[in-house]
């Protein structure tokens, strides 16, 4: 990632390590790809902390013309992200390195399966020639030309004599159990669930352990991968450089709770629990066999503490109906000497 800081004035000063001097202001991020951000030179001095790491990067970058150019960068001004690292800090295993076979094993099977539609989708024709028929060579001539107009969509009706003519079989066959392999094998060195990867939804319960298994494939992702080696090194250097503030401690990453229920399953339980609530509370004797508490817990799946705000808020609103019900008492009963004949509601 090409980190743009406002410290640049000119084309030269990329190769200058960031000035921590100067009020500095991030005014881009750019992620580039291993073709477009090659290291240029490395850090050979055993005695550096940077020994063995990238010193200098030769990055290529399109500008709104079209025009390609060429910047030597300093590595304070890039964030140097390594996906599927062993033992280099620096270089990885490209992540699509291990399905990228099977990927064009599936390019192949899905236009062999146009081309092979597109030749054998048409029967050809045989022709078998009257044993005792004499063709002559104007007759053979005008047979050759009526095929070569049928061949090319300029005819369709065959008029000739002494020949019998008979199609022969299509040859299609389907490729959908090839394609369906070729899918398996990339589901199984990626991890990601197959329904999900070719976008088909076959059945609710396998969708939604389908979609549930992608959910905490994404979430490990985020806790193994995103916030270790991108999150937290790009905050670090912002911190660094003065463009963010500087803390006291550790501080924590919040991400967006993927297994959150949807508005519509939400909808779907509230309606539920009401349904199971009125049920109970309708029941004569339900609250003998199953306290109200109980039943909120074991029964609509509420944890401890909603449990407990619930009852706060029902006792709040009695507490209230009782000091409004007694403030509208207290004035309903002092009637001035002059009003001892109104009425009381009055």
């Amino acid at each position: 990632m090409l980190l743009g800081f406002s410290d640049i004035t000119k084309r030269e000063d990329y190769k200058l390590p960031v000035n921590k001097k100067n009020k500095l202001k991030l005014l881009y991020v750019r992620p580039l790809g291993e073709p477009s951000a090659k290291i240029a030179t490395w850090e050979k001095n055993p005695k550096s902390e940077r020994y063995g790491l990238p010193l200098t990067y030769d990055i290529s970058l399109t500008d709104p013309e079209d025009n390609q150019s060429l910047l030597v960068v300093h590595h304070s001004r890039v964030l140097h992200i390594v996906d599927g690292a062993l033992e280099s800090e620096v270089e990885g295993i490209p992540r699509l390195e291990s399905v990228f076979n099977r990927l064009q094993d599936l390019e192949k099977l899905v236009g062999g399966s146009a081309e092979m539609f597109w030749r054998g989708a048409r029967p050809g024709y045989s022709g078998e020639l009257d044993p005792e028929f004499t063709m002559t060579a104007t007759e053979e001539e005008a047979l050759q030309d009526q095929i070569d107009e049928y061949e090319h969509n300029l005819r369709r009706i065959l008029v000739n004599q002494g020949i019998k003519l008979s199609s022969l079989d299509t040859q299609i066959s389907d490729p959908k159990n090839h394609v369906d392999v070729q899918l398996m094998m990339i589901s199984a060195v990626t991890g990601i669930p197959k329904r999900i990867l070719s976008g088909s939804e076959r059945g609710e319960l396998s969708s939604a352990q389908d979609s549930t298994e992608w959910t905490t494939y994404v979430q490990i992702r985020r806790e193994e991968f995103a916030e270790p080696h991108i999150v937290r090194p790009f905050i670090e250097r912002m911190i660094e450089y003065g463009i963010l503030p500087s803390i006291q401690g550790d501080y924590e990453i919040e991400w967006k709770d993927l297994f959150a229920v949807s508005e519509k399953d939400r909808v779907e339980i509230g309606k539920a629990r009401a349904l199971a609530l009125r049920e109970y509370f309708t029941s004569p004797l339900a609250s003998e066999v199953v306290t109200p508490k109980a039943f909120l817990e074991y029964f609509l799946g509420l944890t401890r503490d909603q449990i407990d705000t619930i009852v706060e808020m029902t006792d709040l609103d009695l507490e209230k109906g009782l000091e409004i019900e007694a403030k509208l008492l207290e004035e309903a009963t002092k009637i001035k000497p002059a009003d001892k004949n109104a009425p009381i509601n009055e």
